[in-house]
């Protein structure tokens, strides 16, 4: 049976990660390979469910800390309900956001301790940890343009303030220069197209 992989695509607000995410599936299930496509927070009616409470409110509605034990919790049900039992059955997984947005967000942006976020991934995961993450880096302000054109009311972390969008980028280009074995940068200023061929060269190794 063809071993199980776990990609996971990150980067800020409007950074396209849905849509590459969405196109590298479908290039993986033409070349044959069994696909589970989902999203942190949520992936599981669970999750979902505290999703909400993260992603909708006030920018101020939680500490650092409430936030970063609520993404765990959602974590926690996800990969035990659905990312796991995926992998365990061969199948490659693609989720948009998993443990490289605790560290950007809740860490680099907030200032949560990165040995705490670290610990509680641990414990939430069984020390889960992805094959492949693909950071899409775009300018901020093109990144929140696209973002306040989306449908919906999921705008919390889009009401943050310029700092706090910048202290996210660097964490996210900081996590792909501390570990390149696992993250790869990729430049997300470019046609839909022209970012997939940068994904498919990161991704095609492991096929």
């Amino acid at each position: 049976m063809r071993a199980g992989r776990l990609i996971t695509f990150e980067g800020g607000e409007g950074a396209g990660k849905s849509t590459q995410a969405a196109l590298l599936a479908d290039r993986l299930r033409a070349a044959g390979i069994d696909v589970d496509t989902t999203r942190e927070p949520g992936g599981t009616d669970g999750a979902e469910a505290i999703r909400g409470l993260i992603v909708t409110g006030a920018a101020d509605r939680w500490s650092a800390a409430s936030e970063a034990l609520l993404v765990n919790a959602a974590r926690a049900d996800h990969v035990a309900r659905r990312i796991r039992p995926a992998l365990a059955a061969g199948r490659w997984v693609v989720c948009d956001r998993f443990i490289d947005s605790t560290l950007a967000y809740q860490g680099a942006g907030k200032g949560a301790d990165v040995a705490d976020l670290r610990t509680l991934h641990r414990f939430a995961t069984g020390d889960l940890l992805p094959d492949l993450t693909l950071i899409l880096d775009l300018p901020i302000a093109t990144g929140l343009t696209r973002a306040a054109a989306r449908p919906g009311g999921e705008a919390r972390f889009e009401a943050h303030d310029a700092a706090f969008h910048a202290r996210v980028a660097q964490g996210f280009r900081d996590l792909a220069a501390s570990e390149p074995g696992r993250c790869r940068l990729i430049d997300a200023s470019g046609t839909v197209g022209a970012i997939a061929a940068l994904v498919w060269e990161s991704v095609a190794p492991l096929c």
